[in-house]
């Protein structure tokens, strides 16, 4: 399959994926995470900053298009996902989201929303015991065949720092 395919193959079958999947209920401020995630999250987004420039994202691996946004009629968006195929492996590395989270405004432009942290079962096999991400199982995607986690650093939800879905962000 060439990659353009399979990405958007991944990116389909993403939104199924996450549908029906129930949504956090922990607070959306990062002060009310422990200290492990506090810090998580400054390095993330000290990590991050410059990819609020989509070409500054493209230069680092991320591709400058992906075909779908990911929307839920009830819970909100996550929005595009752009994949650094180069950081899919079986190891989290905080400074290095295997997916960013991007949102196209009305003007054509993209707004970096959040993360999105991925392992494919190929390298962490689903019947293992679940990898963490600061100290939380991540979610598991029998569709994917990944697991995975969100982290909603640029653009704060209310349905919690880890939810999947984002009620602020918008497809369209």
């Amino acid at each position: 399959m060439r990659p353009h395919l399979a990405i958007i193959a991944l990116l389909s079958a993403c939104s199924g994926a996450h549908n029906g999947m129930s949504m956090s209920a922990t607070p959306d401020k990062p002060s009310a995470y422990s200290a492990e995630v506090q810090s998580a999250y400054a390095r993330v987004r000290a990590a991050t900053e410059s990819f609020k420039v989509l070409d500054s994202a493209v230069a680092r691996g991320y591709p400058a298009k992906v075909a779908q946004c990911l929307s839920d009629p009830t819970h909100g968006a996550m929005g595009y996902h752009h994949i650094n195929r180069a950081y899919v492996d079986n190891k989290i590395e905080i400074e290095k989201p295997e997916i960013l989270l991007y949102e196209k405004r009305p003007d054509g432009s993209y707004r970096l929303n959040g993360v999105e942290y991925i392992i494919p079962y190929r390298v962490w096999p689903k019947d293992s015991v679940p990898p963490k991400l600061v100290g939380r199982v991540m979610l598991r995607s029998d569709e994917l065949a990944l697991w995975y986690t969100h982290m909603w650093i640029w653009t704060p939800n209310s349905a919690g720092l880890f939810a999947n879905w984002n009620p602020a962000v918008k497809c369209g």
